[in-house]
């Protein structure tokens, strides 16, 4: 045989072990397109009036499992920005729904001890914690203080979790709704005119940067989605966070 035969048969054999690599890598990836319509289904399902059914996805978990599966695996690539803002937003809610209801029964995801800051999940094929997905993948790319009225924390405190996915062709719309339920629930905003004062949840302190950008005060963003304007002289604090679980 010579080198010349030799040389083909290798080239051959290194083609075919890239092309059996590929369909591999392609039959494990998830795509976008399988994701979302699960992850909409499964929420509207078991989410209601931003409430859980954390019990009942620990006793049925398969389709839970298959959903945090699918976030691990996920193939990014070709995406657009959206693409991406949507998935990471669906895959921290559901690694959320997902880390509570492998260790149910809890009374507060804070009884796990680094449930946000410590505890490791593939996403995408990066293995991060639910801090790290929360500020690397969407508070600091996208800059955008309605992201926190999307996500959830597993607690009461938290703005109230949608019975949806998020998807691209309507995460404006979406994004827009979630706030606007939200600073428009006299529960979450206390406003009380007689002490010409405003009470913000905890999530304002904590990411005040994020309420507080191109000069605005947080009561000038906090209008920016009220239907009842609050004055900017009211004094502003900040009401204590229920962390119990926002079980259904």
């Amino acid at each position: 045989m010579t080198n010349s035969t030799i040389l083909t048969k290798a080239n051959q054999l290194f083609a075919l072990i890239v092309l059996v690599l590929a369909v591999t890598f392609s039959a494990k990836a998830s795509t976008l397109n399988e994701f979302l319509p699960k992850a909409d289904a499964f929420l509207k399902v078991h989410v209601k009036n931003g409430s859980v059914a954390y019990k009942t996805i620990h006793q049925n978990p398969a389709e839970i499992e298959t959903l945090y599966k699918m976030i691990g695996e996920m193939s990014l690539a070709g995406t657009t920005e959206s693409d991406k803002k949507a998935f990471y937003i669906n895959a921290y809610n559901l690694v959320v729904i997902y880390w509570v209801t492998k260790h149910y029964p809890l009374k507060s995801p804070l009884d796990d001890s680094g449930f946000f800051d410590k505890i490791k999940h593939k996403v995408a094929g990066e293995d991060m914690t639910l801090n790290s997905l929360e500020i690397k993948k969407l508070l600091l790319p996208y800059k955008d203080g309605r992201l926190h009225f999307a996500l959830a924390c597993a607690a009461k405190s938290c703005p109230p979790l949608a019975s949806f996915a998020y998807l691209p062709a309507k995460l404006e719309a979406q994004l827009n709704e979630r706030t606007v339920l939200a600073i428009n629930d006299p529960e979450w905003i206390k406003v009380d005119k007689s002490k010409k004062a405003v009470a913000l949840s905890k999530i304002f302190e904590w990411y005040k940067g994020d309420f507080t950008q191109n000069g605005k005060t947080q009561v000038e963003w906090v209008n920016q989605f009220r239907m009842e304007k609050i004055p900017t002289s009211f004094a502003v604090s900040y009401y204590e966070y229920n962390w119990n679980l926002n079980e259904m």
